[in-house]
């Protein structure tokens, strides 16, 4: 598939407390359609969840009779949970990621001490996708591009000119992923930036997050074009070593996300709440003194 061969449509819908896009992507009014990374509002506070923001990607996605076929995660979130069974019980759809969460699956599993019936197969999902793989919206083909190393079961979408990156790259002036989670590396994740920044210079990119430098508005939207000249972390000339050295002296002094420990939780198991106790409340673990 050539990117320049078909130029989708592509709507974003921003969420001010997790700093996400939630894209649909589509052919048009009355089309088919794909819904990326889709954000279900939790209170930490109260350990309460929402559903505001899945709900104006519900609105969109009926005003223009859009038919969902696919709800697709980039990677299991750790800065928010997902809306992805929300949204397939609101509209259908099938809800996918990439092939290797099972290793993330494998992991977190062992530090939430899951239940015993949980499932490192990534059966949770309806499909998983490998490296490569090509898929059908309605009449746009997509193609998967694995992207690890932000975690080991990071994947991008392709539509013709359109990718989402997930979390592998953000706007230039805020530049790329952090590698310190668990199966994180930045080796991989510098090979994962070139393989993006190797397509074709107009290919247009989106964004998972942006947090923005205070002088700028959000934006969510570059090309590859821009993000070789600009992006601080993986601009052309960046070595591989510069980068890795940059990368782990700059995880060194982040801290953990403040929805980490529900987020991975939940989204290991594609959106579901955990299964609820003899009480009838499901609850989210936090585990001590471990990550």
């Amino acid at each position: 598939m050539k990117p320049g061969a078909i130029s989708p449509q592509v709507h974003g819908l921003f969420d001010p407390a997790t700093w996400t896009v939630t894209y649909v992507v589509h052919n048009g009014p009355g089309s088919a359609c794909a819904i990326i990374d889709p954000v279900l509002d939790y209170d930490p506070k109260a350990g309460r969840t929402g559903h505001a923001s899945a709900d104006q990607v519900i609105a969109y996605v009926r005003a223009q009779n859009l038919q969902v076929e696919w709800i697709l995660e980039t990677h299991a979130h750790a800065d928010h949970l997902s809306a992805a069974p929300y949204l397939k019980a609101q509209l259908g759809g099938k809800v996918a990621i990439g092939d290797h969460i099972t290793a993330v699956q494998k992991v977190f599993k062992g530090i939430f001490n899951l239940e015993s019936g949980f499932k490192l197969d990534g059966s949770q999902f309806d499909h998983l996708f490998k490296d490569d793989e090509q898929f059908q919206v309605g009449d746009l083909s997509g193609r998967i591009l694995y992207v690890p190393g932000h975690t080991p079961a990071c994947v991008a979408y392709q539509f013709g000119d359109a990718v989402f990156v997930g979390d592998t790259l953000f706007m230039p002036d805020v530049g790329t992923a952090r590698c310190d989670f668990p199966g994180g590396d930045a080796k991989t994740l510098y090979a994962s930036t070139r393989k993006l920044l190797s397509l074709p210079p107009e290919t247009r990119l989106f964004m998972c997050h942006d947090y923005p430098p205070i002088d700028r508005e959000v934006a969510f939207e570059t090309t590859v074009a821009e993000q070789r000249a600009r992006n601080i972390h993986v601009h052309d000339g960046v070595s591989e070593e510069e980068f890795v050295a940059m990368r782990e002296r700059r995880d060194a002094t982040l801290e953990l996300p403040v929805l980490i420990l529900p987020s991975v939780q939940i989204n290991i198991r594609a959106g579901q709440l955990p299964p609820a106790e003899e009480n009838g409340i499901a609850y989210a673990k936090i585990p001590l003194n471990v990550l």
